[in-house]
Formats: C-alpha cells, structure tokens, sequence
C-alpha cells in the first residue's frame, strides 16, 4: 500500500491557507477551510442513458468503458488532514461515514479532489438498502451502522492535485494520473476498473450485473470534465415484465394519477392467515403527460368502489405495514424526501400492466418504471416473480478486479 499520510501535515512549501468561507448547500451552511485548486461544492458530472454499446470512433469518439455502481455519487476533497465528502446533490455526506475518513488519508494524496462512489457490501455483494440507511439524523446510530455496514470509496475521475485543476484536460489524461494517484490503495478504497476493448465491455455488461451493478458507464476520452452537464454515456440493462396495478398515487401538483403502485405474486408463498398467493409492491411506474395523468384518474376511479374490502395491502392502508412487510408500505417515507406525499389509493385487483424495467434489487424494480402497455388479457395472478429476468451471481470481487 501507498502511505500518503506522512505528506498530509507536512506541507511547509506551499502559500498559508487561505481565510475560511462559507458555501450555502440547501439549507445547510457548510465552513470551507480548504485552500484547493477545486473546492466544493461541485455538481459532479453527469451521463445520458444509450441504447447498446456506442462503436468506437463512432459519434462520441474513442470510448472508455467502466461499471456503473449503484451507491451514493461522492466527490472527495482531501487538503491535509481535511476530509470533505460531497454528492450529487451537493448536501455533505461527511458526518454520515465517518468510517473512511481515515482511509481516504492514509491512502489518497495530501492534497486532490477525486470523484466517485460510495459503496456497501453485504456477501460480496452491492447492498443499496443497507446504503440508504446510512443517512441518519442520529450520532450514535451513524456510528453503530459505520461498524455494522462500512462504506467504500470507488475512485473513477481525478479533478484536481496538489494545485492543478485537470479539469480541462481530456479524460484519458485524467484517468493517467488518478491511476498514479490511487496507485497501491486497498480495501475500503478502491480504483475502478475501465477498459477500452468493446468485447471487454460487452462482457462486463452481462456478468457485473451479478454483483448488484446496473450497466456500465461509458466515457469519451477527449473530453473535459464539465460540471452537471449529461456529456458522458450510461449504459442500462432493459426487460419488460407485466406487472398488476393495485393503487396510484396523485400527481405531486394535486392534478391527476402521478404514479401506479405495482405488485407481484409470489408463487411459492402464501399469506398465513388465508393462503393466498401474496401480493409485494415492487415498485412504481410514472413518467405520465399530462393528459395521460387525467385520463387515467377516469379510467382508474371504478376501480377504487369497494377496492379496500378485500385489497391485499389493506394493513398498509390501516398503518400497520410493519408487521405484515417488514416496512415495505407503498406510502413509506424515506429521509430524502422526508416532505413528500407518500399517500395512495387502493385499486381493486383487476388491472395489468406491461412495464418496461432495467434490473431489480432485493425483490423489487430498481428504478421506476415505464408503462409499455395495458394487458386486458392478462389475469393479475398470472404477474409473478417466475417471469423476471435474473442475473447469474457474481461477486464483487470479480468487479473489482475483473482481470485476476
């Protein structure tokens, strides 16, 4: 391993620090005290969805490929023994992992700016649930849940060292110098891996999906790093599933049906107390016009007479998710969006969608889904969990270092 903390202390060369400043973020006061070629905050950059793989020497020109994670965007800023971690959104996420601090010093350089991923593993596996629980307003919570399910950091752009912004320099150059600048780190803080070979990329598509990834990011080399800008590639897995519509949520202006809830059977287990095939909810399907969001609160409100009686998410209605879903009621708050309208009504269940989805995650759809079209042929009992399309494990190892 590469030991920078020698350096973190040491830099008696350089000009003072600067006086401190202040950065708001949202609501959030944040005291900057670093003296960086990049400080934050900084909106990282971003990628635009493609369809397959894009050619080499195509459109975009030469291509980097590397996995896209799915964990919480962090750009490191490093200045001595002053850690900040931001995200995507800008909110500091560094009270929340407390537990790669230490890393981040002893094995990035003194002074950098990197952009990445935080991570968590359970089983050698990406656990974006066990992730999510790590924003929490509670000190020593933070803190059990740091030991219980550290974090790691995946390096993949390099913004700044010592005093140049690199920024305006192409990403192949950039990507040169993070592999010097991360060269020997170890566990909890890795380099991702890229390749430039399309076959390479192709395969890495099919096989990281096994470790809880969902695609791969693929990165012109000629180009600067522009900040919240959607100039990079994302490449996403794309499957289809019918799926049964058991409630809605109205649009976040009040006007018309802004999400379906849908849900799926499971065939091989059944509700104790009547022993029916349990109904999950896996997720939403949104994205509606306008005129699609009126049109459908006509064509769902006959669904909604007596739709309670016999629903099989009554207990969620009644607010005892807990007990029957382990907490997985559709109308559940989450800590990010603490202000938004988690409410739902109840359909009877009559109604059958085709849904277009990329991958799932612990028993549910990713992402939110796209309606392709309404299945009045399809009976809700034939929507199971038999017809999805599940990757072969992987562990994240073979992520990690995909050569070995």
């Amino acid at each position: 391993m590469v030991s920078h903390e020698e350096q973190s202390t040491g830099d008696l060369g350089r000009p003072p620090k600067s006086s401190a400043s202040t950065a708001i973020v949202g609501a959030t006061t944040i005291e900057v005290t670093m003296d960086l070629p990049v400080n934050p905050p900084v909106k990282p950059m971003l990628a635009k969805a493609v369809k397959g793989l894009p050619e080499p020497d195509g459109k975009y020109g030469d291509i980097m490929f590397e996995p896209k994670w799915d964990g919480f965007r962090c750009v490191v800023f490093r200045d001595g023994d002053e850690v900040e971690l931001g995200s995507r959104n800008e909110r500091p996420l560094t009270r929340y992992f407390p537990e790669i601090l230490d890393p981040i010093r002893a094995m990035l350089p003194p002074r950098c700016v990197i952009d990445g991923e935080l991570i968590v593993a359970t089983d050698n596996k990406l656990d974006f649930e066990a992730l999510q629980q790590r924003i929490h307003p509670a000190e020593t919570r933070v803190n059990m849940l740091a030991e219980k399910t550290p974090a790691a950091f995946i390096g993949f752009d390099l913004l700044a060292i010592g005093d140049e912004d690199l920024r305006e320099i192409p990403f192949s150059q950039r990507r040169q110098r993070l592999e010097e600048a991360m060269a020997g780190v170890e566990a909890p803080v890795h380099l991702t891996p890229t390749t430039t070979d399309r076959e390479t990329a192709a395969r890495w598509f099919e096989v990281f999906e096994g470790a809880g990834l969902d695609g791969l990011i693929a990165k012109p080399v000629d180009d600067p790093y522009v900040e919240n800008k959607r100039t990079q590639l994302k490449v996403k897995h794309i499957r289809s599933a019918d799926a049964v519509v058991a409630g809605f949520r109205w649009h976040k202006d009040g006007n018309g049906v802004g999400s379906l809830l849908l849900g799926l059977y499971r065939d091989s287990e059944d509700d104790p107390e009547n022993g029916e095939p349990v109904l999950s909810h896996v997720g939403v399907a949104a994205s509606f016009t306008a005129r699609r969001r009126a049109e459908l609160v006509d064509e769902l409100q006959p669904l909604t007479d007596g739709a309670l009686e016999a629903h099989p998410w009554r207990a969620w209605a009644e607010h005892d998710a807990q007990r029957v879903a382990e907490g997985r009621m559709p109308g559940a708050p989450n800590r990010w969006s603490a202000k938004k309208d988690h409410s739902w009504v109840p359909l009877r269940i009559e109604q059958v969608v085709e849904v277009k989805y990329g991958s799932t995650l612990n028993g549910r759809f990713r992402e939110v889904t796209k309606v392709l079209r309404w299945r009045p042929d399809k009976a809700p009992a034939q929507c199971t969990f038999e017809q999805l399309d599940e990757p072969e494990p992987v562990g994240l190892d073979v992520v990690l270092d995909p050569e070995s």
